[in-house]
């Protein structure tokens, strides 16, 4: 009798455990394909992918822009802020472009080298480029991204998805794969060995 609970508690444990692997496995299948059709397309679509040193020719503010946060925004959304443009020498070619902050900077306005974020203090935004722009004045060489293709003649500070940000988007689905996959395996290898007992 005591033998027979033991292996029905053994096979539940087995199930739980097997449930357990097929779940993580599950999980980071789909997080694999989340990663794929959020992350991966804006890194692919990036012509920014080669690292040079740029220096700073000038940093000036400009009259306030409009910016809104999201094509199609609503009025509401839509503020005004000083625009800080900097331009720099490419090292690499030696020409004289305009600095962005990310690619996205570009698409919300190409006429601003940075976007700040929606806030209801235009003393803190103001106050904010103004620093952005002393730093930038300050410390005159720095490393920057540019296109090799030509394809864009702008530069920009840093990338959404770098190299290494990408791999580590994928680590932690990798690692939950791993850990399933080697829970199956263990629970496997756990009822081949019950059954290999229990037939000899």
């Amino acid at each position: 009798m005591l033998g027979k609970k033991l292996v029905t508690a053994q096979k539940r444990g087995e199930t739980r455990a097997l449930c357990l692997g097929l779940g993580m496995v599950a999980c980071s299948m789909m997080m694999y394909f989340f990663i794929g059709i959020t992350i991966v397309p804006f890194y692919t679509k990036s012509v920014w992918t080669t690292e040079t040193v740029c220096k700073v020719l000038k940093a000036n503010i400009k009259d306030k822009v409009f910016c809104p946060n999201n094509e199609g925004s609503e009025d509401e959304e839509i503020f005004p802020y000083p625009c800080l443009q900097v331009w720099v020498n490419l090292t690499a070619s030696g020409q004289e472009v305009m600095l962005y902050q990310t690619e996205d900077t570009l698409e919300r306005n190409p006429k601003c080298s940075y976007v700040p974020d929606k806030l209801e203090n235009s003393k803190e935004v103001k106050a904010q480029i103004e620093t952005i722009a002393s730093n930038f004045k300050k410390y005159q060489t720095f490393p920057c991204y540019y296109d090799p293709g030509g394809t864009q003649t702008n530069v920009i500070l840093s990338r959404l998805y770098p190299s290494k940000g990408l791999l580590f988007a994928f680590l932690w689905p990798t690692l939950m794969f791993t850990g399933g996959c080697l829970i199956i395996v263990l629970v496997k290898i756990s009822q081949y060995v019950s059954v290999l007992s229990a037939w000899q």
